[in-house]
């Protein structure tokens, strides 16, 4: 089953063409990253894809709908960890998922003890009552990992998931993304890591200046092209991935 399609996907920023007629198809289950440096267009897919920002032209649908006619509908299967922190830092960090819970509509009896369980997952059960301001950087990365998880989404949208983490935080959301990912749930991602992409990524799309170079797995695109991931980036665009 294909759970997102895109034709001739492109956004335009007045001038400025972030996302250039871009065609791929991300399978049910897959764990799916775009690679690229920075403006290459990954963010502006991936926010275009849970409906936070409208297309300017092309085909984009996710779980069959239209994200122009079916935006809430898409939202409410669709759990989304941003780059940046945006825990609210005046709550502790069961209330951030109780709280979050609100925005699809999930009764409060419901959304504590679904809260629980993901406390549980994410191994914060100790910290419930703890205020987000102490949490250390690994932690939140797992709260906000956590939170996305409250509507029981059917997509999983993680960008830039691990970036700033210890090498034993970020295996620790690994080991929760991959778990995840077992269970049947469609991951999408973008990384900068390419040790992430190796090991998590199904198939990754290599975008540069907002056009898709590629679409493959990691293992075909090292062993076509040679080299580690990275490698790959440079012989395909001409460019190091962390421009």
């Amino acid at each position: 089953m294909i759970t997102v399609f895109a034709k001739s996907l492109t956004k335009d920023y007045n001038s400025l063409r972030a996302v250039d007629t871009i065609d791929f198809e991300i399978s049910s289950g897959e764990c799916f990253g775009f690679l690229g440096p920075n403006g290459a267009g990954k963010t502006t897919v991936m926010r275009m894809i849970y409906c936070f920002l409208p297309v300017t032209s092309g085909e984009l649908k996710v779980l069959g709908l239209d994200v122009a006619e079916h935006a809430s509908e898409i939202k409410a299967k669709t759990g989304v960890m941003p780059q940046d922190n945006n825990l609210d830092p005046d709550l502790s960090v069961l209330e951030n998922l109780i709280v979050y819970a609100r925005y699809f509509d999930i009764p409060k009896k419901v959304s504590s003890l679904r809260a629980w369980e993901l406390l549980d997952f994410v191994e914060l059960r100790e910290k419930a009552d703890v205020n987000i301001r102490n949490l250390s950087g690994g932690m939140r990365q797992r709260l906000l990992l956590a939170r996305s998880l409250i509507n029981s989404p059917d997509i999983m949208i993680l960008d830039e998931p691990t970036t700033g983490l210890d090498p034993h935080s970020r295996h620790a959301v690994w080991d929760r993304m991959e778990f995840l990912k077992s269970r049947g749930t469609t991951l999408i991602l973008t990384t900068h890591y390419m040790e992430e992409a190796e090991k998590l990524c199904d198939r990754v799309a290599i975008m540069d200046s907002g056009k898709i170079v590629v679409i493959d797995s990691p293992k075909n695109l090292m062993s076509v092209h040679g080299g580690n991931l990275e490698e790959v980036y440079l012989k395909l665009t001409g460019r190091h991935l962390a421009a």
